[in-house]
């Protein structure tokens, strides 16, 4: 079977790719390897995520987007090349449409680099959605209703809160603050705590295994190995849920100002519709532990996780894609 059409959820730390009647074809992490210095891709994805803090010289491993966008061009270049040529085939004669995931503050440099990256990666058109509309469309919130609706995605890279009335964003903000930043507030408590230096992808291990965004009476353990910062040698140590809740809370006090900023400026009756629904949460980040128990804390307004929250903004793209034509006249490439 010839393939057509192709969503692609662009994170800053995994790539989904979803094609109609097979998916979601790829999830992989959105890093890349390059041989120095002739600039050879290596490995793309799960490979090459393997490789990070443990390259020799000649072996450079990149994350080619920071924050949700488009940090090296000609690596990202590669890359959606390399997953659109897996998704195809070999033997796919046709150049397919391309839906991809965009931030919602996307400026318009950073669209077209997009834009053109898809282009000559080997699409034939390519229609860029902002991630609210994607992951609303994925947690299956009626978005063409007039009632408003809140959803917060938390990626990797960025957090993307937006109201959504009438097929449309009322009010938005976007964040470059999510789990990247969770990950390095972990990695920087530990380090001036305990002086342990760990790498990321511990960091990362001990969000996942013990994070949370609320302390509790009950506390999670996690055992985990670094550099001790004074002998330079391997030391072992404990942590608990509540000393992880204590490093991400200032950005999750940011996250919690950003939805603040746009209750701000949304309308009365679209924030009572709000306030009578509540918020939904979306991304790989809002897995956190207790998050929902955070918002409500914090804004007096319900939160709740959509299901298979990380699956969100793919499974948006999936709507766009079985509606394309549609799409293309609402949604579609507007700015």
């Amino acid at each position: 079977m010839f393939i057509r059409k192709i969503g692609i959820d662009l994170g800053t730390t995994n790539t989904l790719v979803f094609l109609p009647d097979k998916g979601i074809v790829i999830n992989e992490p959105t890093v890349v390897a390059l041989r120095r210095p002739d600039n050879v891709v290596l490995a793309v994805g799960v490979e090459a995520k393997e490789m990070v803090g443990r390259t020799p010289d000649n072996i450079v491993t990149y994350k080619p987007l920071k924050d949700g966008v488009i940090a090296d061009y000609y690596i990202t270049r590669a890359m959606l090349k390399y997953f659109i040529s897996r998704s195809v085939g070999p033997l796919n004669i046709f150049k397919p449409e391309v839906v991809i995931s965009i931030p919602a503050g996307i400026t318009s440099t950073e669209y077209r680099a997009v834009m053109n990256a898809a282009k000559e990666a080997g699409a034939k058109e390519v229609y860029l959605v902002k991630e609210p509309l994607l992951a609303s469309l994925g947690a299956g919130i009626p978005i063409h209703s007039s009632e408003g609706n809140m959803i917060v995605n938390i990626g990797g890279g960025t957090t993307e809160v937006a109201v959504i009335s009438l097929g449309g964003i009322v009010n938005w903000s976007s964040l470059r603050v999510a789990g990247n930043r969770f990950d390095q507030a972990i990695a920087d408590y530990i380090k001036k705590k305990y002086g342990l230096i760990i790498g990321e992808g511990t960091a990362e291990n001990i969000k996942i295994a013990v994070g949370t965004a609320l302390p509790g009476r009950s506390k999670l353990e996690a055992k985990i190995r670094g550099r001790d910062l004074l002998s330079g040698l391997p030391r072992d140590l404990v942590v608990n849920s509540n000393e992880i809740a204590e490093a991400v809370n200032p950005y999750m006090v940011d996250i919690m100002d950003s939805v603040q900023s746009v209750f701000n400026i949304t309308p009365p009756e679209l924030a009572a519709d709000i306030m009578e629904k509540g918020i939904i949460l979306s991304g790989g980040s809002s897995q956190l532990r207790n998050i929902e128990d955070f918002f409500k804390r914090s804004l007096g307004v319900a939160a709740y996780t959509a299901e298979n929250p990380f699956f969100c903004v793919s499974q948006g793209t999936a709507t766009i894609l079985s509606h394309l034509d549609v799409y293309k006249r609402t949604l579609l490439n507007k700015r």
